[in-house]
């Protein structure tokens, strides 16, 4: 007899799911050569994978009209175009044909032929082609597998394994389908918990090995709890899951009744409980659990969920919608954040030993004015639509501040001289996320409005510890005392200067930091938009001026 297989992770996001399994493959980046009885299945196979990628092509087209734009969306036109071209097919048929080969390699080939072609290409447009070569290629080659999330049966839900999951992969999920995460290497603030969270489904990460063992025909429980796996479980084991399931309904509902009261200590402090969030959808989340805010737009995945730059109109509807949805609510916006594991190929940067600690955020837009001032541009022509504020990540110095704020200024002439009305009471922040900005914050203080603590990078940065990497999970501690003597540090140095501070890394959920975190000052804690009622409900039970002297005398 079998019995059912347990496997331990890292609990990543909370909850309790059960269903069956659906393997991300990402890229194809190897595909073994199979020598065949019958040329003439694959190269039905082939025709057979072909069509269904053009439909598929043309239901992403029709949703980003719907999401993006028209003008964003000709992209997947190409993508059609580039999946009939007769010498791209041809290539195909013939490797199938000459080398009596499975049709998935013959598609494999053929990407690497035309990826180098348009690689070597001088005209900069042919040479973007290169990036779409590999999607449709990809998709084919998962198509011909039977690998492709469009297969999922339409009322199917699933739970996703994958080795990894990027914030570039997320943009195409159906979020409607997801019943949780597994992955195989990944930590509590990788992407993928992240992206958990947000949904408020469950998440285990750094599997590890045992990744391979799975078998994904089965049904699989995953406990983000306990942080484990099971495999095939028994119908009694079911039956106690259900239960616990049901368990936590209940409490999320007794919660609702309340997430839309302030967030007011004992001692009535009020705390602004603000969501995290990377679109409009999430935007909605956030009001439906009851957030006074938007505490950091992700304004990165409007860059992930295209192959090109999104334009300025496109920014622009996006910010202008948030603004509107959250109806007068402050919505605070990160500007382009990529680089390190987020990053988008247009953008040609370069492969680096050290990604986390090389060109990202602030660094490419002071280098890529025109790409920043595009952003700026989107943004202030929103902000007659609500109230809007601007933070900057990955600062490290003060004259990188200094800069940004000459470009502001010119972006609001240009703004001037072309009469495109914009608010004067838009904010400006800086992300306290490196030690750098921690040593300094009583300068940048001096120049902006507010700090967002991002408490993610702070502790990477501190601990020296890869906060994907789930073999030094331990390490990478948002509670260790030194991360936490910094954000006093920035606090105390903030407040001398008259300005607030929040925390907008996922450690702001944490709620056995929260007492810690309000005995220092912090005026405002921005979590996953699901995370919002109980984070209330908790603080609401809280009186600082009780636990204010033993929690900062932890600190010393």
């Amino acid at each position: 007899m079998i019995y059912m297989k347990i496997y331990k992770g890292l609990s990543a996001s909370k909850g309790i799911s059960i269903g069956n399994a659906f393997l991300l493959t990402g890229a194809i980046d190897n595909i073994e050569k199979v020598i065949v009885d019958d040329s003439s299945i694959e190269i039905k196979k082939f025709n057979d994978s072909v069509q269904i990628s053009l439909i598929q092509i043309e239901k992403l087209k029709q949703k980003a009209i719907n999401t993006v734009g028209k003008e964003e969306s000709e992209i997947f036109e190409i993508h059609k175009m580039m999946v009939q071209d007769l010498d791209y097919q041809e290539s195909v048929l013939s490797i199938i044909s000459k080398e009596n080969c499975n049709s998935e390699y013959a598609v494999y080939q053929t990407k690497n032929i035309f990826y180098k072609i348009f690689a070597d290409m001088d005209d900069p447009y042919m040479n973007d082609r290169k990036s779409d070569v590999i999607d449709i290629s990809d998709r084919i080659i998962k198509n011909i597998l039977g690998n492709n999330e469009d297969h999922i049966e339409k009322n199917d839900s699933v739970i996703y394994f994958a080795v990894d999951l990027t914030p570039s992969a997320t943009i195409s999920l159906d979020k409607q389908k997801i019943l949780g995460f597994v992955t195989k290497i990944g930590s509590s603030a990788s992407h993928s918990a992240i992206l958990a969270r947000n949904l408020n489904v469950p998440a285990v990460v750094g599997i590890g090995d045992h990744f391979s063992d799975f078998d994904f025909s089965k049904c699989f429980i995953i406990d983000g709890i306990s942080g484990i796996i099971i495999e095939d479980p028994d119908k009694e084991t079911i039956s106690e899951y259900r239960d616990k399931i049901k368990v936590i309904e209940e409490e999320e509902k007794k919660l609702s009744l309340h997430k839309d009261e302030p967030a007011i200590t004992k001692d009535g402090v009020h705390i602004e409980i603000n969501g995290n969030i990377g679109g409009v959808e999430d935007a909605e989340s956030s009001n439906k659990h009851g957030a006074d805010g938007i505490g950091l737009f992700r304004s990165e995945f409007l860059y992930l969920q295209g192959s090109d730059f999104p334009s300025e109109e496109v920014q622009f509807n996006s910010y202008k919608k948030v603004l509107e949805v959250m109806d007068g609510k402050r919505v605070i916006v990160r500007t382009l954040d990529l680089g390190s594991d987020k990053q988008a190929s247009y953008f040609n940067i370069e492969n680096e030993d050290n990604p986390a600690l090389g060109y990202r955020a602030i660094r490419i837009c002071l280098s890529q004015i025109g790409i920043f001032k595009t952003q700026l541009r989107a943004l202030y022509r929103s902000s007659i639509y609500g109230k809007l504020a601007i933070m900057f990540p990955m600062i490290v110095s003060v004259e990188e501040i200094k800069k940004v704020k000459i470009i502001v200024e010119e972006v609001k002439k240009e703004l001037d001289h072309e009469k495109i009305p914009y608010s004067n009471k838009v904010e400006i922040g800086v992300m306290i996320e490196t030690p750098a900005s921690v040593m300094i914050s009583d300068k940048l203080a001096k120049e902006v409005d507010f700090f967002s603590v991002g408490t993610n990078d702070l502790t990477q940065y501190t601990m020296a510890a890869d906060r994907m990497n789930a073999n030094i999970s331990e390490i990478f501690d948002p509670g260790n005392i030194s991360i936490m003597r910094m954000i006093k540090m920035t606090v105390d140095n903030a407040n001398k200067q008259g300005i607030w501070v929040g925390i907008c890394g996922e450690s702001a959920s944490d709620t056995r930091f929260t007492k810690l975190y309000l005995s220092m000052g912090i005026k405002e804690l921005s979590i996953s938009p699901p995370m919002i009622p109980k984070l209330k409900e908790f603080i609401r039970r809280i009186d600082i001026s009780e636990v204010r002297d033993r929690k900062l005398s932890m600190l010393y």
